[in-house]
């Protein structure tokens, strides 16, 4: 089977590098960098594998997930996003998104994302490791704002916080060390 990828990504550069890395894994890629060029493509290209930004410019890439999976309901979907939140994660796969993952990813990771065979039962069990009290604040921001459809002000009222030290924290990536 001939397994053809979409990369969705606004930054060319990742791009770019995303297929090289997938064309040498055996993939066949066509990238795109805005949402309606994701959906023409899609149409065009008939992917069976979709890489797909959350954040496209000053689109959601959430809002793709929906018309993606109808158009092409067998496609196989990972959603990339720099800025990882459980929240974000659960509404990607409650939207149709068959996996999510925070950037920088390497490419065992990203093919394993989107392999429908990467859950063996060979595979060792994740070991959870424990939140850091700044992973556990940005997730609880990360869900209060989902709640409130990404309305910072209704957010920072329901948090008890100032908008602008709301905004502040939100514009801090969480990193490893957040764990």
């Amino acid at each position: 089977m001939n397994n053809k990828l979409l990369i969705i990504e606004d930054d060319t550069a990742l791009a770019n590098v995303l297929a090289r890395r997938m064309t040498k894994q055996g993939f066949e890629c066509q990238q795109c960098h805005d949402a309606s060029q994701g959906l023409l493509l899609a149409r065009q290209f008939r992917p069976t594998h979709v890489l797909l930004d959350m954040k496209l410019e000053q689109e959601n890439g959430l809002k793709l997930i929906s018309p993606l999976r109808q158009l092409l309901p067998d496609v196989t979907m990972v959603l990339l996003t720099g800025y990882a939140s459980i929240a974000t994660a659960v509404e990607a796969i409650r939207l149709g998104a068959d996996n999510y993952l925070a950037k920088p990813v390497d490419t065992q990771t990203l093919l394993s994302a989107l392999s429908v065979t990467s859950f063996d039962n060979d595979m060792d069990p994740l070991v959870e490791e424990p939140l850091s009290p700044k992973r556990l604040e940005w997730e609880h921001i990360q869900q209060v704002l989902n709640v409130n459809r990404g309305n910072v002000s209704a957010t920072a009222r329901q948090l008890g916080m100032h908008r602008r030290t709301l905004q502040r924290k939100l514009l801090k990536k969480p990193t490893a060390d957040h764990r």
